[in-house]
């Protein structure tokens, strides 16, 4: 039975990439030890890194007016490192339409001057009307995919401030414009590695911005200057999310990886829709490709469809805690087949609780 793992983060990675870190785990190159076990200054990590960089750099087309960095903290540990490299002694705007967004701008208020603007409007609807200037502002922030309630926004906010954005869960799914932003960011592990690591793209004229109190751990250019081993990086994660940045690559790209995304939910949104057993409350235009999110109409069949799903081989279908129902994530290593398994078992569970 194959098992298809539909969790949120940490998430699946592509079988390919974790057959070859398997063979290389206890023999990296034939250097007789793992990967781990090298110091990250000796040539062959450096290598690593370094070839990790480039293909990142490829796979989004990352101008060389911006810096790449791979930090400690995952996404919450940029949270804090945000504001205290790019407030200053001004104010950031916070864009927010859902729980990561909301949190970002919880954390960023203990370093400075932070203002919200709440771009919900109920029934699964987003809007900028009424944004208003914003040249005033250090930066804006926003989150273009919000995993808890399954979330969207596909179009680049317009702004006369540097633009911030939490890529965590969707970056390289699709093609974006580098250039449009001041400052992107990533939590690894829902689309590029395992947990703990952090990509930071920063555009270098905002790296010496820093407050002076700021931990050189969270400092952009001690990080840029350093290479991005201020300290002892997380070097296995580093190298595992090198080698997904290979897979992407061979398999064509960023552009490749959009159009399995889309077609993927595209299939189980398509479902959903027509089915009367299940439902989605997101309208069609900010529906994330990334995480689907889904309720039974019947709440009193949710724990028998997660137990019976788990038995199917159909992994962490469970919504997060605070909205409850299902939760099917989808990133760029959940294959096709996965999701066509997922909506075999719902037209199974389905016909048999009707």
């Amino acid at each position: 039975m194959s098992i298809y793992n539909f969790c949120a983060g940490p998430a699946m990675l592509p079988a390919e990439v974790m057959a070859k870190a398997e063979a290389e785990f206890r023999n990296y190159q034939q250097l007789g030890v793992s990967v781990m076990e090298l110091s990250h200054r000796c040539p062959e990590f450096m290598a690593v890194a370094e070839e990790a960089e480039q293909n990142l750099r490829d796979l989004m087309a990352i101008p060389d007016n911006y810096a790449v960095l791979f930090m400690h903290g995952g996404a919450r540990g940029q949270f804090s490192a945000i504001p205290m490299n790019l407030l200053g002694q001004g104010k950031a705007l916070y864009l927010l339409n859902g729980q990561w967004s909301d949190s970002a701008a919880k954390e960023a208020e203990r370093y400075g001057q932070v203002e919200t603007f709440d771009l919900r409007q109920g029934k699964g609807c987003f809007s900028l009307d009424g944004l208003g200037d914003t040249s005033d502002y250090r930066y804006v922030h926003y989150c273009p995919n919000e995993t808890v309630d399954g979330v969207a926004l596909y179009d680049i906010p317009e702004v006369d401030a540097p633009l911030v954005a939490d890529l965590s869960s969707c970056i390289l799914g699709r093609e974006l414009d580098v250039s449009r932003f001041g400052l992107l960011y990533a939590g690894a592990q829902k689309n590029v590695g395992p947990a703990g690591l952090a990509l930071v793209i920063v555009r270098r004229d905002l790296l010496d911005q820093a407050r002076p109190e700021t931990p050189s751990i969270l400092n952009y250019q001690v990080a840029q200057k350093s290479d991005s081993m201020y300290n002892t990086p997380p070097t296995f994660a580093w190298y595992l999310s090198g080698e997904v940045f290979k897979w992407i690559k061979e398999q064509g790209g960023v552009a490749v990886m959009a159009e399995r995304n889309r077609r993927k939910a595209q299939t189980l949104y398509d479902f959903i829709d027509a089915s009367p057993f299940y439902q989605n409350n997101v309208a069609a235009a900010f529906r994330s490709e990334m995480n689907v999110t889904f309720q039974l109409v019947d709440e009193g069949l949710n724990q028998r469809f997660l137990k019976e799903a788990e038995a199917a081989g159909l992994r962490a279908l469970e919504g997060h805690r605070i909205v409850g129902g299902m939760r099917a994530s989808i990133y760029n290593a959940m294959p096709q087949q996965g999701v066509d398994a997922l909506v075999a078992f719902m037209t199974r569970f389905a016909e048999a609780h009707q």
